[in-house]
């Protein structure tokens, strides 16, 4: 048996989300590899929580979300959200608390303060695109593919369309959430929804080698600029420079420029203090 087929069959009661530390990285790997790595209450749960964990801790200096089984995910799980269709309200009020769960656990992503790379190995769909999305980088496996079919059952990807319409052009996202049709990672690279795209099976370690490229910079740094980016991404042009200039002034200010442009002049590798 392959070890993508031992994983495809793990044990229902392993752990939904796992966690392990690679050097300075946090390695998030979504474990429902026969429910698809779908979105579930309890895993969109598991990972916000890891999130915030991970927030405080100065020992991780970035995060890799990779997953188990043939799919990296494919979004919402549809099974437990029907379930709720013989609620008294036909489900409405648990809708809104698993779409507002999920969309906070997506801005969880975006607003750590260290770098994500998601490793997509599989498929991604719906919810499961929207968190590729959402990572701020992302490396695939050459056999991925990437599509937003919520129109092909009658439920339109209207919350993955929030950060597919942040990572890639207008024309290209609306292909995709109009057609439902799935890209493969050659063209999600080129409309600028990965990265890259690499041999199969070798997209965890790229990942894994990409974040902790990230690592070794000012971790400061590297929060402030994360932050400026998202930020300045929604404003007009004017209000963009104007904020990305106090931005700037205050990072000069910080320890970690000091120290890095003094290590630029005089040839020498910097000493970073994370401030």
């Amino acid at each position: 048996m392959s070890a993508q087929a031992a994983r495809a069959e793990a044990p229902q009661h392993q752990p939904i989300l796992l966690r392990e530390t690679v050097g300075s990285i946090a390695l998030l790997t979504l474990n429902r590899p026969a429910a698809r790595n779908s979105l579930s209450e309890g895993l969109i749960r598991k990972v916000h929580a890891a999130l915030n964990d991970i927030r405080d801790d100065k020992a991780i200096r970035g995060v890799v979300l990779a997953a188990n089984g043939p799919a990296y995910s494919a979004g919402h799980d549809m099974k437990e959200l029907t379930a709720r269709r013989s609620d008294a309200d036909r489900g409405r009020a648990y809708f809104a608390e698993i779409m507002n769960a999920c969309s906070a656990m997506m801005q969880a992503i975006v607003h750590l303060p260290k770098p994500v790379v998601a490793a997509v190995q599989g498929v991604a769909t719906a919810a499961g695109c929207q968190l590729v999305a959402s990572c701020d980088l992302a490396i695939a496996s050459e056999a991925a593919t990437f599509a937003t079919p919520g129109v092909d059952i009658g439920l339109f990807c209207s919350t993955p369309m929030v950060a597919l319409s942040r990572n890639v052009p207008r024309k290209q996202a609306m292909e995709m959430l109009l057609t439902g049709e799935p890209i493969s990672a050659a063209t999600a690279q080129s409309i600028g929804l990965i990265n890259r795209v690499v041999s199969a099976g070798s997209e965890r370690d790229a990942a894994l080698a990409l974040a902790e490229k990230v690592a070794l910079k000012s971790a400061y740094t590297v929060k402030l600029g994360k932050e400026a980016f998202y930020r300045q991404a929604e404003m007009s042009l004017t209000e963009a420079y104007r904020f990305a200039a106090e931005v700037m002034t205050e990072n000069m200010m910080a320890r970690d420029a000091e120290e890095g442009i003094g290590a630029f002049i005089e040839k020498r590798d910097p000493k970073w203090q994370d401030k």
